[in-house]
């Protein structure tokens, strides 16, 4: 079958971040059948936008998913023309003057490049809204157009009446024509924090209706971010615009000599209480044509440095089954590699076996993670979802539980390591210098096969494990040493008894194996499942057998009586 060589990386977004990765081999047809999918699910989203006022996905992840549909595209030939994204924005009425696109700036790096030998240059935020122009006539309000597709849009002039947050009349009775962003008033709002909170597609819904209320239309304010027959100097502009009515565009309007301002207003604004939602900064120059040769398309004197995104696109690799000691089954996505807030993620959790098989995920899939808590990566959702459905393989139903895995095997490495780890750590016998790496190197050398084969090993045959030197062969053995001299109580909650950590262990093991559920269910804090879980806990054949084997070696308390065992 004919392979094609994505030569492009699919998601080449440092700073706001993605991290570039592989490319994929795919035949024609499934490369294709992708980009076509992505291009269907892409125009839905503007349809439902452009039209409807529905933002149906957040916009960073609509940004991302338009980059990953041009990264796939660049690198397939023959590939027929893309839809215009704005085919469903383009309304009826030409604006007065076109409003310009503006280019996206990946990094700082690309940010000091496009600063490289500019003068003149000022910084605004980015506000994160909806795009209009505003036309006064003889200082009144008269008409509201929307962005549309950068040439012509739709009348909301209906909503004037109720925008009572904004300028409609102008101290001066002068004709002019504004561009600005109509966006939802927020209190104190730390974008760093709280992040987008659908603030743009707020206000787009609100304006695809008929009639706004006075109280929504309350809700949404204004910042002007051009006048593109004013003044040439950005300076005078926003001075002139202050006193028209609009003070938001000299206060947020910073002049700026060098790189490290810029990324001084960009982190500023990113952290601090603001009246809207930004998604990052807008650098613009004085210089500039007159607005008679303006044209929608990105121009040369203004750029867009967004801030890092809060969910990131990433792609599943592989889905990959996690078992606990206790048998808990927990689906891993293994992502290529994705960077969010200076964080590499190369896989996230699902937390239960039951939510992946509700969400169905399947390497190829498009998935949107954040963090929790700045530090934590959590899963949010499926985005896309890849054409071929790659097969996957869960754990079979009832496979593992509590009592499964006492020894290690093919299917029982995972859980047996676990189990391991357990019994040393801080729960358990808490063994000083004895970790998850120390048991899967013993139990992947062959010298741990039983949750007791470690109490046997010597400092020489630790020092024979590959990775283990005879220094750390003889801190091991000291951890081993300790780990035997804990009390019986210690060594019942390292194997894992089901019991509350207020319960004394004041008897041996055959003592406490010959109570019924009743006389457990008699202690304090001891309910009717804690009590039949206890009893099952110690009637475990592979428990008996265990705590046989301890008795043997000589460690307190695991006496077991013939009868037990039988």
């Amino acid at each position: 079958m004919l392979l094609i060589r994505l030569l492009l990386s699919l998601l080449l977004l440092q700073a706001h971040g993605a991290f570039a990765t592989p490319c994929h081999e795919w035949p024609v047809t499934q490369a294709k059948a992708e980009i076509a999918k992505l291009r269907d699910t892409l125009a839905g989203w503007d349809d439902h936008y452009h039209r409807l006022g529905q933002a149906q996905v957040a916009d960073e992840l609509y940004d991302q998913s338009r980059l990953r549909l041009e990264r796939l595209e660049a690198c397939v030939v023959n590939l027929e023309a893309r839809p215009d994204p704005l085919a469903s924005s383009r309304g009826p009425i030409p604006h007065p003057i076109p409003h310009t696109g503006v280019d996206k700036l990946n990094d700082q790096a690309a940010a000091e490049h496009w600063l490289a030998g500019k003068t003149g240059v000022w910084v605004q935020p980015k506000v994160d809204g909806v795009a209009v122009s505003l036309v006064y006539r003889q200082g009144q309000l008269v008409r509201l157009l929307s962005r549309g597709d950068g040439v012509q849009g739709h009348d909301w002039s209906r909503h004037i009446p109720h925008l009572g947050k904004i300028t409609r009349q102008l101290p001066k009775t002068v004709d002019l024509v504004l561009q600005g962003e109509l966006y939802q008033r927020l209190e104190g709002h730390v974008q760093a924090e709280a992040g987008s909170v659908n603030a743009r597609g707020t206000v787009a819904g609100l304006l695809a209706r008929q009639q706004l209320t006075p109280e929504q239309g309350a809700g949404i304010g204004l910042f002007v971010w051009d006048w593109p027959q004013g003044p040439s100097n950005q300076a005078e502009r926003a001075q002139q615009l202050a006193a028209l009515g609009f003070p938001d565009s000299q206060r947020f309007s910073k002049a700026i000599d060098q790189p490290e301002d810029a990324i001084h207003w960009r982190q500023y604004w990113y952290r601090s209480p603001l009246p809207f939602a930004t998604d990052g900064i807008i650098l613009r120059q004085d210089n500039r044509p007159p607005a008679e040769r303006w044209q929608a398309r990105a121009p040369y004197w203004i750029a867009a440095w967004k801030y890092p995104y809060s969910q990131v696109l990433a792609s599943v690799r592989e889905v990959r089954f996690r078992i606990g000691r206790t048998g808990r089954v927990t689906p891993i996505l293994h992502l290529t590699p994705v960077r969010l807030d200076d964080r590499l993620i190369s896989q996230v959790s699902l937390g239960s076996l039951k939510r992946w098989q509700t969400l169905d995920i399947r390497p190829g899939d498009q998935v949107a993670i954040s963090l929790a808590g700045l530090t934590i990566p959590r899963f949010e959702q499926v985005v896309h979802r890849a054409v071929e459905r790659r097969p996957v393989a869960p754990p079979a139903q009832g496979q593992y539980h509590a009592y499964s895995c006492w020894r290690a095997s093919d299917d029982c490495q995972e859980q047996f390591i676990a189990r391991l780890t357990w019994l040393s750590g801080r729960s358990g016998l808490a063994m000083p210098g004895v970790g998850p790496g120390t048991w899967r190197r013993l139990v992947q050398s062959g010298l741990v096969n039983s949750i007791t084969d470690w109490l046997t090993l010597d400092t020489q045959r630790l020092a024979q494990v590959p990775g283990i030197s005879e220094s750390t062969a003889r801190r091991l053995q000291n951890g081993f040493e300790v780990g035997r001299s804990r009390p019986f109580g210690q060594w019942l909650r390292g194997l894992g008894i089901p019991a509350p950590g207020n319960l004394t262990m004041d008897a041996d093991w055959s003592t406490l194996a010959s109570r019924p559920a009743s006389d457990w269910q008699a202690l304090p804090d001891i309910g009717e499942t804690r009590s039949k879980q206890l009893a099952g806990f110690f009637m475990d054949k592979e428990l008996q057998a265990i705590a046989a084997q301890l008795g043997e070696i000589g460690i307190n308390g695991f006496t077991i009586s013939d009868a037990l065992i039988q």
